[in-house]
C-alpha cells in the first residue's frame, strides 16, 4: 500500500522541527517519519519519539541489510537516514508520513515517492538570523557553527529543486503556509 509522504527540509537552524511538530498537531491524519541518527542525544530528545539514537556500527549493519530509504553522512561518522519500517508501518496505520529531513535526503525521498510526495524547502531569512538561532540553542560550538553555517550555503543551493519554498522570517506565518499547502495537497 502506498500513501502520500510530506517532506519538510531546511538547513539546520532554519525552523523546520518547529513547524513540523505544528503541522503534526493541526493536521491529524499527519504521523512523523521517525530518523535514525548516530548523533548525540539533546537533552530534550527522546529515544523513539525525535530519533531513534543507534551507534554507527548498528547504522551501517541496518544499511547493509537495505532497510534505510535514505540515509546520508551529515558529518564525519554522523549518519542519519529514513527506516522503510517507519514508513510502511505509518500507512499501514492509514496515515500520511512527514518527514523532517536534510536537505539532500530530502530530494532523494522525492525522486523516490514522484507525484505522491510534496518537498518543502524552509528557507531562513538571512544567514545572520540562522547565525543567531543555532547560538540560541546552547549546543554549538564555535567549530560546529562554523561547519553547520558553511553546509547551510550548500544546502541552500538546493531550494529550487522542492516543490515548495517556504520563508521562515516569522514562524506562525510560516506554519501557516505550510497547513495551507499540506492541506491542498492532501485535497482537504
Amino acid at each position: 500500500m502506498q500513501g502520500k509522504v510530506i517532506i519538510v527540509s531546511a538547513p539546520s537552524g532554519a525552523g523546520k522541527t518547529s513547524i513540523v511538530r505544528h503541522l503534526l498537531e493541526a493536521v491529524p491524519e499527519l504521523k512523523f517519519s521517525i530518523s535514525a541518527t548516530t548523533r548525540h542525544k539533546r537533552d530534550y530528545e527522546e529515544d523513539g519519539k525525535d530519533y531513534y539514537f543507534i551507534t554507527p556500527e548498528n547504522f551501517k549493519e541496518r544499511l547493509a541489510n537495505d532497510e534505510f530509504l535514505e540515509w546520508q553522512e551529515v558529518y564525519k561518522d554522523q549518519f542519519y537516514g529514513s527506516l522503510k519500517s517507519e514508513v510502511e508501518r505509518i500507512w499501514e496505520n492509514g496515515g500520511t508520513v512527514i518527514f523532517d529531513v536534510d536537505v539532500l535526503g530530502g530530494l532523494n525521498i522525492k525522486k523516490f515517492y514522484g507525484e505522491n510526495a510534496l518537498a518543502v524547502f524552509i528557507e531562513p531569512p538571512t544567514m545572520e538570523e540562522l547565525v543567531n538561532r543555532l547560538k540560541k540553542r546552547g549546543t554549538e560550538t564555535d567549530e560546529s557553527l562554523k561547519k553547520r553555517m558553511d553546509k547551510a550555503e550548500y544546502e541552500l543551493s538546493f531550494a529550487n529543486q522542492f516543490d515548495k519554498i517556504v520563508l521562515n522570517d516569522d514562524l506562525e506565518t510560516a506554519q501557516g503556509e505550510m497547513i495551507d499547502l499540506v492541506r491542498g495537497f492532501l485535497g482537504k
